[in-house]
């Protein structure tokens, strides 16, 4: 099912809260209204007994029952000959009657039988709702029950219409709450509309273009930040491929470009079979640094991808070091380095991908060999801790100068001695080393010092598992 728009949502919960709210508000009102006129009918009641009291209290001591009840009847019968009123005395005799309440209730509790605090009841009579108390009192020492009673036509008018005027004002604030919600709602989410707007404008080809932030810090504003967080990731993100896309087509084209020039002029004349070996071994060394360039890129790729998996599992750091050492051996000593590795302990075992941590060695050894003059020297070896191994990489090469190390990790970044042409390679090494190190949770550590080398370092778990043999 389709969800409702916020708008629409909003200005429902608003109409639903300014309801509950008015429903509250009247029933609390109504209940109030109620509380107060039931303590003032309460009160009503109590000060007509206290009026009998008063009276039977101005009138003679010991008087009789007749006489009293000539004289209160001479007296009610006139002021107040529409009231609810019975007296009975404790002898039974009737010292007064209304009408009213006799055809209704021709019988009285005697003063002994009516509760001491009296009591309140409502009765019908005459077409009209009666809220009557009883209750006994004594006068000159002689014991009465008074019954009177209050009409509630006008109470219950003044409450039906308290009811109906409740009824349209909590009417008319719906309509006025849901007419106001609406708008209330579409101006909170003008902002918004209006960063949609914005955000609709901006493709592949303007991704420097950022959403306005408000000045007020509430929830629209760091909408708008969150939002140029992401477009500046984004923006990033475009920017990096594009960077590699170009790097990567122009390495390709060079030794391409190569190829076709070195094929074309093989097949101009006839050559003997001496020159078109030397023809060959040249192509096949290019072939060979294409084919490192398009690993490499595929591994990046495939990086950048989340599609490079790492198995971490025990391996033997004294397998690993000899694994990679045996690699590396004939090519420093064609490069005329002093490669020396120190092995560490058999039992030692790390935790970590052994392909790929073979490779960023790999990696670092590559590199110090390329930056390393011939006579120099390079390291390799490892610190143990109690939890980590430490393993590095050091030579005696020309170094890094501070103001290249924070990119030499960047992506086709390669560094040209003074006075000397730029070096083999093409730029992905130390990435992808970085991006090997940055899986096993660790970070590629670099020291160095101009013309007097560097060192390269990273940390592994130690394992206590038994570690993998096979090479």
């Amino acid at each position: 099912m389709r969800s409702l728009p916020i708008r629409v949502r909003l200005t429902l919960w608003y109409s639903l809260a300014i309801t509950v709210t008015m429903f509250t508000i009247g029933l609390v009102s109504l209940w109030m209204v109620h509380h107060a006129i039931d303590n003032l009918e309460k009160i009503e009641l109590q000060e007509r007994v206290r009026g009998v009291r008063r009276f039977i209290e101005s009138r003679p001591e010991g008087e009789t029952s007749a006489a009293l009840h000539e004289a209160i009847t001479a007296a009610y019968s006139a002021s107040h000959g529409s009231k609810w009123l019975q007296v009975i005395d404790e002898q039974g005799n009737w010292i007064y009657r209304s009408p009213h309440v006799a055809a209704v209730y021709p019988e009285l509790a005697l003063p002994a039988q009516a509760p001491d605090p009296g009591y309140y009841f409502t009765y019908h009579a005459e077409s009209s709702l009666v809220r009557a108390l009883i209750a006994p009192i004594a006068v000159h020492g002689v014991r009465y029950t008074v019954q009177t009673g209050l009409t509630l036509n006008k109470t219950l008018a003044i409450l039906s219409d308290l009811r109906i005027h409740l009824f349209l004002l909590i009417a008319v604030g719906l309509l006025v709450s849901s007419i106001a919600g609406h708008f209330m709602s579409r101006k909170a989410l003008r902002p918004v509309a209006a960063l949609a707007a914005e955000a609709r404008r901006i493709n592949d080809r303007n991704l420097d273009i950022r959403l306005p932030v408000p000045g007020a810090r509430d929830e629209i504003s760091d909408l708008s930040e969150t939002l140029n967080q992401m477009l500046e990731r984004i923006d990033r993100a475009f920017a990096s491929v594009r960077t590699f896309t170009g790097n990567a087509s122009h390495e390709l084209r060079t030794p391409i470009s190569l190829l076709r020039t070195e094929i074309e002029v093989a097949l101009i004349r006839p050559r003997e079979a001496a020159e078109y070996r030397a023809v060959l071994e040249r192509l096949h060394g290019e072939t060979v640094r294409m084919t490192g360039l398009v690993e490499n890129l595929l591994s990046l790729a495939r990086a950048d991808g989340g599609a490079e998996t790492i198995a971490r599992a025990p391996i033997c750091a004294a397998e690993l070091f000899q694994q990679v050492a045996a690699g590396w051996k004939s090519a420093m000593e064609a490069a005329r380095l002093d490669f020396r590795v120190e092995m560490p302990a058999k039992g030692l075992a790390l935790l970590g991908d052994r392909q790929l941590v073979a490779r960023l060695l790999s990696i670092l050894l590559e590199n110090a060999s390329r930056y390393t003059h011939a006579g120099g020297s390079v390291k390799l070896y490892a610190a143990v801790s109690r939890t980590h191994v430490m393993i590095a990489v050091e030579d005696t090469g020309i170094g890094i100068a501070p103001e290249h190390r924070e990119r030499i990790f960047e992506r086709f970044y390669r560094i040209a001695p003074a006075g000397e042409p730029a070096p083999a390679g093409f730029g992905l090494g130390l990435s992808l080393a970085q991006w090997i190190a940055g899986r096993h949770g660790t970070e590629l550590m670099l020291e160095s010092e101009p013309g007097a080398g560097s060192r390269f370092s990273f940390s592994l778990e130690r394992s206590l598992e038994k570690a993998e043999i096979a090479m």
